[in-house]
């Protein structure tokens, strides 16, 4: 599933810097458990666990269209855009302190990609039976 490896590994760089992020806020913040009812900390936490939320489903429903012959073209389109709304949305909670168009259009992005990927596979999955 070399298509799929190549967008989980970009993502998972993307996750690595959300992470950093988290943990430079709570350097900044010195909220070392919990986000300690600060802002920055809610902020940067909110940002890495909705990547967390939504990024691992998209992933494994993209594999498995993989894994069953789905075209390149279909797996670079949900793989590149998913890609692109994370970093959009990624952005808007760690580096941010307000882009709404970064918040929204990350998560309708994140949200089409997720539609995309499940009714292609239900579609599949109904197709192989």
């Amino acid at each position: 599933m070399p298509i799929t490896m190549l967008y989980a590994g970009a993502l998972a760089l993307v996750l690595l810097v959300l992470s950093v992020r988290v943990i430079q806020a709570r350097g900044q913040t010195k909220v070392f458990m919990g986000d300690g009812g600060n802002d920055l900390m809610v902020r940067r936490m909110r940002g890495q666990a909705n990547f967390v939320e939504y990024v691992p489903m998209a992933l494994i429903l993209m594999g498995l269209m993989e894994n069953q012959g789905a075209p390149a073209w279909e797996l670079h389109t949900l793989g590149a855009t998913l890609l692109f709304a994370r970093v959009l949305h990624g952005y808007t909670f760690a580096f941010a302190t307000n882009f709404p168009p970064g918040r929204f259009l990350g998560a309708v992005l994140t949200q089409l990609v997720l539609a995309w990927a499940a009714i292609a596979s239900v579609w599949q999955g109904l197709n192989v039976l």
